[in-house]
């Protein structure tokens, strides 16, 4: 097997370009797919500053290496989401990373915060728990960007991340989510950052074997939440697609891509949360109803037992 490049001894098949790669053409190619994305959708410039969410897997990690080795000003941002021993690998993982690459790392941490980790947040709710550390993670990450003076939040979804959302949004027709999924999601409000997904064009696996070739030790376990989340039912619909036909994934979201304008993204009154300050559509934000219902339940517990 030849690189498609330098013709030299590839280490990697991408089935869905029909081609290979040598290792260090496959650094390349996974560096210009970035450059694409950024230069493409516009998702930032020199002068901003870019908050990348580290969780420690593949995803993130990756798109950090990169960015830093483009020359990026770019932070890490890890959220410990107190989910026990998974938490606690998680924020070695980052840790490490920024050590060995003398990177600027911000950590914070749900249970000093709020006194209890997400799956305690989430018992005492109805939500479940990936829908309850989701809206924590998209709160605090907007609010490290707004007090650290981030102008950009980058995150690591890939392309079967986005495609496997698109397939769930197009199911059940959300046309609000369709509306608004986009490699980029511009700043609509003072207080809310330019959130961009610069690894949109690169798949899972391409993102794992670039860690892997390039020595990065990113967490591999799973996060214990997303057991029986249905987008791992869609990605997995989508992988059997792949295997059949590869390029599924790609053709399914660059589509959509070009036909999203048909989806108008929801006319949204924003306003600033009574209780936080941040930017919502009600009187308190999606954050603040959570602890407040957090809080109820909690009150209501000790009455029951005094």
């Amino acid at each position: 097997m030849k690189c498609r490049r330098c013709r030299g001894q590839a280490v990697i098949e991408l089935r869905r370009h029909n081609s290979s790669f040598c290792k260090d053409c496959f650094f390349d190619y996974l560096t210009n797919q970035v450059t694409l994305a950024q230069e493409k959708q516009k998702m930032f410039s020199r002068e901003d500053r870019v908050l990348v969410v580290v969780s420690g897997g593949k995803d993130s990690l990756a798109l950090w290496e990169i960015l830093l080795g483009l020359g990026v000003n770019a932070w890490g941002l890890h959220i410990n989401l107190g989910i026990d021993e998974y938490s606690q690998k998680s924020e070695k993982s980052v840790r490490n990373f920024a050590e060995n690459y003398d990177a600027e790392l911000l950590i914070t941490n749900i249970k000093d915060e709020h006194g209890r980790g997400v799956l305690d947040i989430a018992s005492k709710t109805t939500r479940t728990a990936c829908s309850a550390c989701g809206l924590i993670k998209r709160y605090l990450f907007n609010k490290v960007a707004l007090e650290k003076g981030f102008s950009v939040v980058a995150t690591g979804h890939n392309l079967d991340d986005e495609a496997a959302s698109l397939l769930g949004n197009v199911l059940h027709w959300k046309e609000g989510f369709l509306g608004r999924q986009s490699p980029v999601l511009p700043s609509v409000h003072p207080k809310l950052a330019r959130k961009v997904k610069p690894l949109f064009r690169l798949t899972e696996r391409e993102t794992a074997a670039y860690c892997i070739l390039k020595g990065i030790d990113y967490l591999k376990e799973e996060c214990p939440l997303v057991k029986g989340s249905t987008s791992l039912h869609y990605k997995e619909a989508l992988n059997l697609l792949e295997q059949k036909s590869p390029g599924t994934k790609h053709s399914l979201y660059f589509g959509f891509l070009k036909k999203r304008a048909v989806f108008e993204p929801p006319q949204l009154n924003l306003k600033e949360c009574l209780r936080c300050g941040q930017v919502t559509t009600d009187e308190t934000c999606a954050f603040c109803r959570l602890l407040s219902e957090v809080e109820s339940k909690t009150r209501v517990s000790k009455e029951r037992i005094c």
